[in-house]
């Protein structure tokens, strides 16, 4: 299937998902999370804050889980620069001051700017992806960047409501694969070294 239809009929599957589906299956994703991707003190995880309104998964289990049982581990969050189309890296601390930007975003206001080479994993959300690693979010190559710009080892982990689709038919050259991908059903791959 090529990008924009899929992203068409997976915007059109997520607007069809209740508040409570969605807050199931982010649970679930959490838990699958912290099962499957041990973490240490010193690691700095990127996470990207929800779109409540367009019922992306809900990363604010996995935050307030980091924060509780892994507070060594420094939590990243983005912030859009649509004038440079390009996303920069904030510190997101319990005294963040969270301001919704245009698409409805919260972003951190005033937060310690992190550079994305410092970034150790970075979860990534998603419309669909495929069994190749290849993914669909909005379309506008936010995440392609800022992934260009980490460094070659870090772990590149996206989040999704569903289940990978067979293959991706028209991926482009500046599209930077996953390495693994979370949905409620479990982990992709199946096997996580």
């Amino acid at each position: 299937m090529q990008k924009a239809e899929l992203r068409k009929t997976m915007l059109q599957r997520r607007r069809a998902l209740s508040v409570d589906e969605v807050a199931v299956r982010s649970e679930r994703i959490a838990d699958l999370f912290f099962q499957h991707f041990p973490l240490q003190a010193g690691q700095t995880v990127h996470v990207f804050l929800p779109i409540i309104k367009n019922n992306e998964v809900n990363t604010w289990a996995i935050i307030e889980r980091l924060r509780l049982e892994y507070p060594a581990v420094q939590v990243v969050v983005p912030v859009t620069d649509a004038a440079q189309n390009v996303l920069t890296h904030h510190h997101l601390t319990e005294e963040s001051v969270l301001v919704e930007n245009a698409w409805g975003i919260p972003e951190p206001k005033d937060a310690q700017i992190v550079h994305a080479n410092k970034v150790d994993l970075v979860l990534i959300p998603l419309l669909a992806f495929d069994r190749q690693g290849h993914r669909v979010g909005y379309g506008k190559g936010f995440y392609d960047r800022f992934l260009a710009d980490c460094r070659p080892d870090v772990v590149k982990v996206g989040l999704s409501l569903e289940p990978p689709v067979e293959r991706i038919a028209d991926p482009n050259v500046y599209d930077v694969p996953l390495d693994y991908a979370i949905t409620p059903e479990g982990v992709w791959p199946e096997a996580i070294p």
